[in-house]
């Protein structure tokens, strides 16, 4: 117990301090690295080759994720994006740009469906091939997925988040349900790259990291 309490501890010191190096960017900065993140993601056949992509859709202090968007549809790719809802987080399906431009705004103002609006879910429609997270920290490590084998090394990624558990919570789901999982892929302003993160056995790791200097 006491492990533990250290590590929330570390957690929450390493959070707050991470959402200050964010919050000292401009937002032209913010856009700057956005693109360029966006365009080396949008490269990889990691992505390239997946045909059901789930992103999120950002925040203020994350990288812009709507170029991704837009590919996706222009791509013919089946797009889905988180959904929020009290402690659970599902991934519903988006279907346009016009889909998009008309969800409303939550209190995070982020856009997401309403919680009464029915849609497809992902895990109960066949899965996902790609899953692009989003996170306050990130190790400048890969973690091997069985899909990625060939082309990067087996080493190990760390991930943290806000401290909700929702991307955690929904891996654990997704792999109980369909016995695989996912590729992750997370995006990073240069300054959310950290040394070390402090974890723990519900951290699930991410498979490959992109920020605007090194591709981790």
């Amino acid at each position: 117990m006491a492990a533990r309490d250290g590590i929330r501890a570390a957690k929450r010191l390493l959070r707050k301090a991470i959402k200050g190096r964010v919050a000292l960017l401009s937002d032209s900065h913010k856009e700057r690295e956005s693109l360029e993140v966006c365009k080396k993601l949008l490269a990889t056949p990691e992505y390239q080759n997946s045909k059901r992509v789930c992103v999120y859709l950002h925040m203020h202090d994350e990288i812009r994720t709507t170029t991704i968007l837009k590919d996706i549809f222009s791509s013919n790719k089946t797009c889905y994006i988180p959904h929020y809802h009290g402690p659970v987080m599902n991934m519903v399906r988006l279907y346009s740009w016009q889909d998009y431009d008309n969800l409303p705004l939550t209190s995070w103002n982020i856009k997401q469906p309403a919680d009464n609006e029915h849609r497809e879910n992902a895990i109960d429609n066949g899965g996902l091939d790609l899953i692009i997270v989003p996170g306050l920290g990130f190790t400048k490590a890969i973690v091997l997925h069985p899909a990625i084998l060939t082309t990067h090394p087996v080493v190990e990624g760390d991930r943290l988040g806000r401290g909700k558990g929702y991307y955690d919570g929904y891996l654990q789901k997704y792999e109980e349900r369909l016995h695989k999982r996912p590729i992750t892929i997370a995006l990073a302003f240069a300054t959310q790259i950290c040394d070390t993160i402090p974890t723990d056995d519900h951290d699930r790791k991410i498979d490959m990291v992109f920020s605007a200097n090194i591709d981790h």
